[in-house]
């Protein structure tokens, strides 16, 4: 009789999730210790979402196309952000408006956690300085890698744990979608801004995007918007 081979230990899909979550989180929190405000922690953010990942995919012979970064459902994906674009950001800018009218009467020691924005405010449209730079960072730096690996790769993982959910204007949003959009708040307090947690209400369109048309690239395209849009909406009313 054959010795019983010893099968190597495979975590399950949430403590996969878990771990990498962890993994990435940490990494940016030690590299905005030790650089601050340069752009290392942005380039060890971006590395880790878009590599980490491949360590169990691998396991699993998977690829990129497996977790939705993939252009097969690019027409669906554009009509999508387009839709979404043009409802939210009207609604956004009476929100920023105001929210900006708002703090001034926010005591200040509460201010400083949640908003980066202080001073004097005057609506004057003006686009920020370098900014297709910006465009190009937030597209392929920022939104891609985000959510390659928040909703390609996490939320993927986390609904093969937790597969049942309710149909919301046609994608099926169950924990896997809440949880993710959780964990996507929490990673960004890696710098330290209590602010950044709303991030929360923007991630669960990206979630929504994602089930919809079965890739990133909508929600990707939406998260670089939405990014670019803020900064438009900071330059413009506080200037800078």
């Amino acid at each position: 009789m054959s010795p019983t081979t010893a099968q190597p230990w495979r975590p399950s899909a949430v403590q996969e999730v878990t771990i990498l979550w962890a993994v990435g989180f940490l990494g940016i929190i030690f590299a905005f210790l030790l650089f601050g405000g340069t752009s290392i922690p942005k380039l060890v953010a971006t590395v880790g979402f878009l590599y980490l990942p491949l360590i169990p995919m691998r396991w699993r012979e998977e690829d990129y196309r497996d977790y939705g970064l993939t252009l097969r459902a690019w027409r669906q994906d554009l009509k999508l952000f387009l839709l979404l674009s043009l409802i939210v950001c009207p609604l956004f800018f009476l929100g920023f408006a105001a929210w900006v009218e708002l703090i001034p009467h926010l005591p200040s020691g509460l201010a400083r956690y949640l908003t980066p924005h202080s001073g004097p405010a005057h609506f004057t449209p003006r686009l920020p300085p370098r900014f297709a730079e910006w465009v190009i960072d937030q597209l392929f730096v920022v939104a891609l890698p985000e959510e390659f690996f928040y909703r390609g790769y996490m939320q993927t993982r986390l609904r093969d744990a937790w597969p049942r959910g309710r149909k919301v204007l046609g994608a099926r949003l169950g924990p896997a979608f809440w949880l993710t959009a959780v964990l996507f708040a929490l990673g960004h307090l890696a710098i330290f801004q209590a602010w950044r947690l709303s991030v929360f209400f923007p991630a669960l369109l990206f979630g929504w995007m994602r089930e919809r048309s079965g890739t990133v690239l909508g929600a990707a395209l939406f998260h670089a918007a939405c990014n670019l849009y803020v900064r438009f909406l900071e330059v413009s009313f506080f200037g800078g």
